[in-house]
């Protein structure tokens, strides 16, 4: 049993779109590929998905698992187009190959989404307000969960991300919040040094009417009496 490239052309004749592996004839041999008594080509192959897989979680801040049923062929090339627009990339993996890197690594709680079919939707950025809202409208391909900077979330928990404001928002909210911070400890050391100069001034005119008076009178005032006890 042989792995069936096709070029672009013969495929768009067929199918409507480019390059394309027939993973179908790939799995059944996965299944049964333990140690040598795979074939020299096909153990190669197993090496380099799983060479892929390694550098997909670990070049990837987001990691969202799918499950991967009832979407045609032209339904996932226009997911994918859209996909492609907010940089998420669109990966599929047999789960044979898939599950053995998973348990030797940090993601061994993601193991349990994998059932059936699946489909990695990545980003080197957290994409998820914009993959969120492309799923919505793609009811066949629900989402699972995945993972977040290392982070493993549920469904919900993408969700929930989703909803929270922007980085570039909270950034700007951030820097607004320390201008005004800026701008009332400027005020407060301001009017404390103006209270001062204005303190000092006041002293300055209470000295100059008494030596003022001294002058008048050639003889300085006499000393406030003091009161019986």
């Amino acid at each position: 049993m042989r792995i069936i490239l096709l070029t672009r052309n013969q495929y768009s004749k067929k199918h409507g779109f480019g390059l394309f592996f027939q993973w179908r004839w790939l799995w059944p041999r996965l299944e049964c590929c333990e140690g040598l008594s795979c074939p020299r080509q096909e153990m190669g192959l197993i090496r380099l998905l799983r060479r892929e897989i390694a550098a997909v979680f670990r070049d990837n801040w987001m990691i969202a698992i799918c499950q991967n049923v009832a979407l045609s062929a032209e339904e996932k090339l226009a997911m994918r187009h859209q996909l492609q627009k907010h940089k998420i990339l669109m990966k599929v993996f047999p789960n044979q190959v898939l599950k053995p890197f998973l348990e030797d690594s940090k993601y061994q709680n993601l193991l349990p989404l994998f059932v059936g079919h699946n489909m990695l939707l990545v980003s080197e950025e957290p994409k998820v307000k914009e993959m969120v809202c492309i799923l919505k409208g793609v009811p066949f391909l629900p989402l699972l969960g995945g993972c977040i900077d290392d982070t493993i979330l549920s469904r919900q928990g993408f969700i929930n991300y989703s909803k929270l404001p922007s980085l570039s928002l909270l950034q700007g909210e951030l820097v607004g919040g320390l201008i005004l911070l800026m701008a009332q400890t400027h005020s407060l050391l301001q009017h404390q040094s103006i209270q001062l100069t204005a303190l000092l001034d006041q002293y300055i005119r209470q000295q100059r009417k008494g030596d003022s008076v001294m002058l008048a009178s050639g003889k300085p005032d006499p000393p406030d009496p003091v009161p019986d006890s």
